[in-house]
């Protein structure tokens, strides 16, 4: 299942609608207005929040977290001693360890698990110049988290361009 999702659209209290490859909208991402750290929430069609997606209050590193339920579901930051290219990890809340690597800057990037690519993210399927696809690859693949983690590379890469997260 291929997502559309906007990008560069992320900032407190904005939202916009990821919509599903038939044109559908899918899910809302809700910016939150008033909130100390930078948060949104991902909700269904009928308002039910599914993730909450927060930079981390204190860290090292850029740092931002995938909640489900009130319980973290997966942290997402810069993969430490990667000189030559940016790669992100997406850790889950099982310690289990995801990859995200590719062009960053450019929105062609996989989400891989122990190799096996969960999620392609991509901007080459669309002619909107300010969005991006997410490719649910596996059907085992749970879309809502993969959607969580490719919001969070798309806030992290442009809080370095910015400065917004520091």
């Amino acid at each position: 299942m291929r997502y559309l999702v906007r990008e560069r659209v992320f900032g407190i209290g904005e939202d916009f609608w990821v919509e599903d490859e038939d044109g559908e909208r899918a899910f809302l991402v809700d910016g939150k207005a008033l909130r100390l750290r930078e948060t949104f929430e991902l909700k269904d069609r009928a308002g039910n929040v599914l993730a909450v997606v927060r930079k981390k209050a204190v860290s090292l590193r850029d740092t931002m977290r995938v909640e489900r339920d009130g319980e973290v579901m997966v942290t997402v930051r810069e993969k430490r001693f990667t000189p030559m290219r940016k790669v992100y990890r997406a850790e889950l809340a099982t310690g289990e360890e995801l990859e995200i690597r590719g062009d960053l800057v450019g929105k062609e990037y996989d989400i891989e698990h122990d190799g096996r690519r969960l999620a392609r993210v991509s901007r080459k399927w669309f002619r909107v110049r300010d969005a991006y696809a997410v490719d649910v690859e596996q059907p085992d693949a749970d879309p809502v988290m993969l959607i969580a983690i490719a919001v969070c590379v798309d806030r992290l890469m442009e809080s370095e361009d910015d400065g917004t997260l520091e």
